[in-house]
């Protein structure tokens, strides 16, 4: 039987871990956590775990995988031991989130109005006008604020040294966040002395800061603008959110058939007859969104919603055409993106990334292919990519000759060893390190906003790097001190 205080007896991890030091110390913030956890004894420990897993359950907090034959849903896996960040260095984590989302936005104004960061030749002109995601028919738009990215998810992950860098930019319809509320919900229940005794940072008003960013986007000056979620319907992996984010708002849930195009304005069908909508937190790719103007075969959107959109009657969160900002070839770019925007030096760096369209980087990832990870700029999910250290000699000799053949189709990195937190694992019954990272959640409205922490995703799997629920991944709950 597992002793009290033996919880994180001989735990070890090969990298940078998140609550122990390299002498195997709990790091200062971690300390109240991991006394109070070594307090449980098995019965307690298993209890409290018990209670998570069935809030979840009863909550209907689940995810459903595409390509899955069986189509259930399943419960978000919550692992039990909380992921912590001091107050000074979610200062950092913070100002940085803003610098990046504010350069972000002025690149995307600017692409789609007076394109100077092209005509001053700071990034090539055909990664963007000839990206797939960079939508000819909505240029020269005016928006609120400027701001085409009102709701970003940015994922940082936490190099050798514990450094904050960011791994991803998610400027179109990111989701997790109704994961970071349930699973605040569930540890209150779980853990309630101990939250409040560490004086954990609230994310519980995310739906109200929603909310109020949404309205401020507007365009009729009115006392209370009509905001409605749009979802492509319960068959979509990210429904419970769609759902959740609606109800937590006090908005209506509406798919596609349930809005229409009239006299220039956008309406939704009620009992009590047409509503005029304001504004739409869309959460449906930009293809589907008209099939007037993007793909004639969507079901999912509303004939005619560009036009009034461009004619400034309706908002759209997110901005249509953020696509081309958060691209695998772009990301390289974004720290040249703030130093032409803001005039300032990032202070969250990427990870470092070789461009191949450019002859130095294309040099570079030609003769180290065998150290770097080489991905194509436009595949995602880990497909199309080499992982050069795991690689045989031949499995490399074979991508150069790709990369050599069409260099700008192509982009590397280092091996980045992702920062571990302990675990609990199901076989071993103890702690054990897992890799992990972060999805923090930018609004964007008359200010910037950051909800404070975000979604820690987790690798459950022993020695793996992919923290997608998809393929196995689970979450922690991320307490923000104050």
């Amino acid at each position: 039987m597992k002793q009290a205080a033996g919880w994180f007896t001989g735990y070890k991890s090969p990298v940078f871990d998140e609550v122990f030091d390299a002498e195997g110390k709990p790091r200062k913030h971690y300390v109240e956590v991991v006394n109070r956890f070594n307090e449980l004894g098995l019965e307690d420990f298993q209890r409290r775990r018990a209670l998570t897993e069935l809030a979840f359950r009863n909550q209907g907090i689940t995810f459903q995988v595409y390509g899955d034959p069986s189509a259930a849903e399943r419960p978000f896996p919550l692992d039990i031991l909380p992921r912590v960040i001091p107050a000074s260095e979610w200062r950092v984590v913070e100002q940085g989130l803003i610098q990046r989302v504010k350069a972000l936005n002025l690149f995307l104004n600017d692409i789609y109005n007076g394109q100077h960061i092209l005509s001053d030749n700071v990034l090539p002109p055909g990664l963007v006008l000839n990206h797939p995601q960079y939508y000819r028919q909505v240029h020269g738009v005016k928006l609120p604020h400027a701001a085409f990215t009102h709701v970003a998810g940015i994922d940082l992950v936490r190099d050798e040294e514990g450094k904050y860098r960011v791994l991803e930019d998610n400027l179109r319809t990111p989701s997790g966040v109704s994961y970071v509320l349930s699973n605040r919900r569930v540890m209150s229940r779980a853990f309630p002395q101990l939250l409040s005794k560490a004086r954990v940072r609230l994310v519980e008003d995310y739906p109200d800061m929603l909310l109020s960013t949404l309205k401020s986007l507007s365009p009729r000056d009115v006392a209370e603008p009509c905001v409605v979620v749009l979802t492509p319907g319960p068959y979509n992996s990210a429904y419970f959110e769609h759902m959740f984010l609606a109800q937590q708002m006090g908005v209506e849930l509406v798919e596609g058939s349930d809005l229409f195009v009239d006299e220039g304005r956008v309406w939704m069908r009620t009992t009590a007859g047409r509503q005029h909508v304001d504004v739409i937190y869309r959460r449906i790719d930009d293809d589907f969104l008209d099939p007037t103007v993007f793909r004639p075969d969507s079901v999912l959107g509303v004939p005619g919603l560009v036009k009034v959109y461009r004619e400034g009657r309706v908002a759209l969160a997110n901005a249509i055409g953020n696509g081309v900002a958060d691209d695998k070839a772009l990301y390289a770019y974004v720290p040249r993106i703030i130093k032409y925007y803001l005039n300032q030096e990032p202070i969250l760096p990427n990870v470092e990334t070789y461009i191949g369209a450019e002859p130095d980087g294309a040099d570079y990832i030609l003769s180290h292919a065998a150290e770097l990870v080489i991905k194509k700029v436009d595949q995602s999910g880990g497909y199309g990519m080499l992982i050069g250290p795991h690689a045989s000699k031949a499995q490399v000799a074979e991508y150069i000759e790709k990369v050599r053949a069409e260099p700008h189709n192509f982009v590397a990195q280092p091996v980045v060893g992702l920062s571990t937190s302990p675990t609990f694992a199901e076989d071993t019954q103890t702690f054990e390190p897992r890799h992990i990272d972060l999805r923090p959640f930018v609004l964007v409205g008359e200010s910037i906003k950051v909800l404070p922490g975000g979604l820690t995703r987790v690798a459950l799997r022993r020695g793996s790097l992919v923290v997608n629920s998809s393929q196995g991944g689970g979450s922690k709950d991320t307490w923000v001190l104050s």
